[in-house]
């Protein structure tokens, strides 16, 4: 069917998937945090917005999306999937129309509209006038498509870029099964995902466990960014991200896991990885909003945290994870098993352990764990209880929830 290029997954998750999802384990966190370099960020912001590695020819010469988006996605649609439109990017004249009515959100050449203004978010499309009409080319896509969201100031969907934010509007597998190019077998997988939910290791193993989408915030000063620990940094999964997921050109190999990836004949990553780290790694995580937690009862939670919960014991130091010095067994994880009779996740990957999840900014990213299993923070705090035998009182369980909402 799609031979070399069935092997790579049709999804990015940009500095992709694993970088969150709590995990358990202990530890210490005594790495000195390093420093940004303001200039080489902004050069990374840039990349993770709008850079495609090359991927056009994945997305556009084999699933043929550009005639999916032409024929099928009109705003609507694509907003239903979980896409997102950036408003900054959109002229006056546009917004009034959308405001209006003048322009319709039920036609596909408004979608061609907004990729001519650069307006998705996360989507990157070459458009061209053929017999005089604008027409889509060409499309690829960006790190931002998953680690991206807006803040809905305009109407939902619609907003300001919220860089490193999980996209849990999201729905990636039935995106990639609007492709013509997969049979019906590998659109069911897709489509058994549902929104926020990925699996980056499916066209590497063909197992498949779709995990969250993480967020790509708060990672400044933790070695261990994915779920699993795989790579010493940031770079080694954006390069695995930007090969064997994006189809971006470039050679992703790992012989723990047995990828062995190259594609196309140049390499268009390699010498954007260090400036697209340090960008991800400036990106702080977002701090609780004014109200949304009992600040008496995170003062109580604290202690909950640091004793009988004996939480600090692995969520330790100023970012709240033992990360940089130890993986854990999945023995040791309350997270397994995997729901759905799924295969273990740490069992896929290059270090068949996980690492403790960073806590700072958890507020925001529901569900939790690397496979989503609790839909709340009284749900990770039930899930702790209850598999670890904490024996912890409903009161306790409350205060350490709102000490959660305040991190």
């Amino acid at each position: 069917m799609l031979k070399q290029d069935r092997r790579r997954s049709f999804i990015v998750l940009g500095s992709l998937l694993g970088f969150a999802g709590l995990a358990g384990g202990c530890g210490s966190d005594n790495n000195k945090v390093p420093t940004i370099d303001a200039t080489k960020a902004m050069e990374g912001k840039d990349i993770f917005r709008n850079d495609t590695f090359g991927d056009e020819t994945f997305w556009t010469d084999t699933l043929m999306m550009n005639q999916v988006i032409s024929t099928a996605a009109t705003p609507m649609v694509a907003l239903s999937l979980g896409l997102k439109v950036d408003a900054e990017a959109l002229p006056a004249e546009v917004v009034a129309g959308v405001q209006d009515g003048s322009i319709s959100l039920t036609s596909t050449a408004t979608t061609i509209a907004l990729l001519k203004l650069n307006a998705v978010v996360g989507v990157k499309g070459t458009v061209e006038s053929v017999n005089g009409t604008d027409t889509l080319t060409r499309v690829g896509i960006t790190c931002a498509l998953c680690h991206s969201t807006v803040d809905d100031s305009f109407t939902k969907g619609i907003g300001k870029r919220l860089d490193g934010y999980p996209n849990h509007d999201l729905n990636p597998g039935a995106i990639i099964a609007l492709s013509p190019a997969l049979d019906k077998a590998k659109q069911d997988v897709y489509n058994s995902w549902g929104p926020g939910r990925y699996d980056p290791r499916y066209n590497q193993d063909g197992m498949n466990g779709p995990v969250t989408i993480p967020p790509a915030y708060g990672l400044l000063g933790v070695n261990s960014v994915t779920a699993t620990g795989d790579g010493d940094d940031l770079q080694y999964w954006n390069r695995y991200v930007g090969v064997t997921q994006m189809g971006g050109h470039g050679t992703f190999m790992e012989s723990r896991t047995g990828v062995d990836v190259t594609n196309g004949t140049d390499d268009l990553i390699s010498s954007k990885l260090p400036a697209l780290q340090e960008y991800q790694l400036s990106i702080p995580a977002p701090a609780p909003m004014a109200g949304s937690f009992d600040a008496d009862a995170a003062a109580r939670g604290k202690t909950v945290f640091e004793g009988a919960g004996k939480c600090s014991g692995c969520h330790k130091g100023d970012t709240f994870t033992d990360a940089n010095d130890k993986l854990h067994d999945p023995s040791e994880v309350v997270s397994e098993p995997e729901p759905n009779g799924a295969p273990s996740y740490a069992a896929r990957s290059a270090t068949k352990k996980y690492r403790t999840a960073p806590l700072r900014g958890v507020w925001q990213h529901a569900p939790y764990f690397h496979n989503g299993v609790a839909a709340t923070l009284d749900d990770v705090v039930n899930l702790y209880d209850t598999k670890k035998s904490l024996a912890l009182t409903e009161d306790q369980k409350k205060d350490l929830v709102q000490y959660l909402k305040s991190l």
